[in-house]
């Protein structure tokens, strides 16, 4: 059974950073793609950050270049990302995504979610 569980959201203030990760149990973690999402109230699913199976490619909404950054570490099953410079705007909840099949970005698995707020 494949399982996400992500972790490090919370309610930070406008200005600071959070890292949040995710971490995969139940596939070999290092064949499969991996994503992150956001959802804001009344918003649909917003798409945010790609890594590839490695980690050595990394791809990103334009909205969030310069201020996410997404990893993983393969020894660990778990894919971080890094906020910088959060604003009010970035609060939603965060969900981690594994590709369904090797050499795909197709996510068929999902975490619950973690919640961000970011106070003005």
């Amino acid at each position: 059974q494949v399982q996400l569980v992500e972790s490090g959201g919370g309610l930070v203030q406008a200005g600071g950073s959070l890292r949040l990760s995710c971490a995969v149990s139940g596939r070999t973690f290092s064949h499969y793609a991996m994503g992150w999402f956001r959802q804001a109230p009344g918003k649909k699913r917003e798409f945010l950050a790609t890594i590839d199976r490695s980690g050595d490619s990394t791809v990103y909404t334009n909205s969030v270049k310069g201020r996410f950054t997404c990893s993983r570490d393969n020894a660990k099953s778990t894919v971080y990302l890094q906020i910088n410079r959060l604003t009010p705007e970035d609060t939603a909840v965060y969900y981690c995504a594994s590709a369904g099949r090797r050499y795909s970005y197709e996510y068929d698995y999902w975490g619950q979610g973690t919640q961000v707020t970011v106070s003005s």
